[in-house]
């Protein structure tokens, strides 16, 4: 099972499941395909929009596991 953490670029993340640009499109990071996706964390991208990194983080890291079970 994929899994992500804050440190990873929002490019590896988006390049794990691209079904994952929806949720930081609603978590309000519009930016997904901007310059800075290419060089910046997920902690830092959070950081500049004002979003928790750790309650993304989860969000994402249970959507990849709920995606994994059904697909099982």
């Amino acid at each position: 099972m994929a899994q992500i953490n804050k440190d990873m670029i929002i490019h590896d993340i988006i390049q794990i499941d691209t079904d994952i640009i929806p949720i930081l499109l609603d978590a309000g990071m519009h930016c997904v395909g901007c310059p800075s996706a290419q060089g910046e964390s997920l902690e830092e991208a959070c950081m500049v929009h004002g979003i928790d990194a750790d309650a993304l983080t989860v969000f994402i890291n249970n959507y990849l596991a709920e995606k994994t079970a059904k697909a099982e």
